[in-house]
């Protein structure tokens, strides 16, 4: 247990920044070579392995699909066709994602570093345990998506290679997996290594968005808190009340930087994905429905799972972000303001003010992210599933 140990929060003995919410994360980029080391000849070797995920995970997966449709679009049962429709689709999405994510690597380090000046603001024990626990709390968000990612992965290459088909069909100029038993092993196999890539590197796209949106709340929560405590400490004189105040004013202004930094990567690897979501998502319940045995439905039920967990749980904790700046707001106005001085009041009254502006993020600059706009475009997937009933569509392909 000693490999999963960060899932419970550190003892408050220990010291804890914000940044190691994203140790899973960052373990996983640098398994697939987006975080090389600084200097020597291990940089390049590391180099090298960077560009063979991308060869396969970004370059290959979505020509070898193609190819794939061209060449053996005949020999495809509506199931395995589905199948590899449904995956192919959500590949050039991943894509994108990733590659968005990795030109964009050096927002999530300067995010950090806003990060740990916020760190340095934290007061007493109260103000490190919600850091602590959120700490276990993303990292054990993130073992969870590994999970479930890699159970899809799994799950899809044993049920298609046991009952004698390749999981995704990817086409494979150097095998044909008809010749035989051996064939058909390798180029499961083949195909298992290299959706891997695509799935990490698709996991880490789908992530950082949770992760850092987790770490924004904890330390809103943590203002609230200190906004909470002003002007309750009798022995403290109103030139230190009001530093307090501006300290509070800076850590708010610190948050809305941290948001700005990473809301151009967020943006856009959200629209993406809102682009893709509802026809994923019907074309795989189609099949779960009309086409899936009870083997190769587990495993489309989890690639559903795994499409959900792309936006569902970020929009909703987005949806929490916005409800914590009007509680924060409700605490500005019910501390203890009456009987203060008026620079204090005044600076108060600018405070309520930009903290009622909500933070919100806007996937592609035209919808902006939260639970409604997610299910309205997931309600894309029951469109596609009515007409293919309505015209009674998977009795035609059977």
């Amino acid at each position: 247990m000693v490999v999963f140990k960060l899932i419970n929060p550190a003892p408050l003995t220990e010291r804890v920044q914000s940044r190691e919410a994203n140790i899973y994360l960052y373990r996983a980029m640098k398994l697939i070579g987006w975080i090389p080391p600084k200097e020597g000849l291990t940089r390049y070797v590391y180099l090298f392995w960077t560009c063979v995920p991308f060869a396969f995970g970004v370059f290959y997966l979505p020509v070898g699909f193609i190819i794939s449709y061209a060449k053996e679009f005949k020999n495809f049962t509506p199931g395995e066709f589905l199948t590899s429709l449904q995956v192919a689709i959500n590949v050039y999405g991943a894509s994108v994602k990733s590659t968005i994510t990795y030109i964009f690597l050096w927002r999530l380090r300067k995010t950090e570093q806003l990060l740990d000046t916020l760190d340095q603001r934290l007061q007493n024990e109260s103000d490190r345990r919600k850091i602590h626990e959120m700490v276990a709390r993303c990292n054990y968000a993130f073992l969870v998506y590994s999970f479930i990612y890699c159970g899809y992965a799994g799950s899809t290459f044993l049920s298609y290679a046991l009952s004698g088909r390749p999981p995704w069909s990817v086409y494979n100029p150097f095998v044909d997996w008809r010749d035989g038993l051996g064939s058909l092993w390798i180029q499961a196999i083949f195909e298992y290594i290299t959706m891997s890539f695509a799935v990490l590197q698709d996991q880490l796209a789908d992530t950082y968005p949770l992760m850092f949106t987790i770490i924004f709340r904890a330390h809103v929560d943590v203002l609230k808190d200190h906004v909470r405590n002003l002007r309750t400490d009798p022995t403290k004189t109103e030139a230190e009340n009001y530093q307090e105040l501006v300290n509070c004013v800076m850590d708010h202004k610190l948050i809305l930087r941290c948001c700005d930094m990473i809301r151009p990567m967020i943006s856009r690897t959200i629209f993406v994905q809102f682009m893709l979501i509802g026809s994923v998502l019907g074309l795989t319940l189609i099949n779960v429905f009309f086409f899936s045995n009870f083997w190769k439905g587990v495993a489309s039920f989890l690639f559903v799972i795994t499409i959900l967990l792309q936006t569902f749980p970020f929009c909703y904790t987005c949806n929490l972000l916005i409800d914590d700046g009007e509680d924060l707001a409700n605490t500005i106005f019910q501390s203890n303001w009456v009987d203060a001085e008026p620079r204090y009041k005044a600076t108060l009254v600018h405070f309520i003010h930009h903290v009622q502006q909500p933070i919100i993020f806007i996937a592609g600059g035209i919808f902006p992210i939260s639970m409604n706009s997610n299910i309205s475009v997931a309600k894309f997937a029951f469109s596609i599933i009515t007409i293919v009933r309505q015209m009674n569509l998977a009795e035609q392909f059977q």
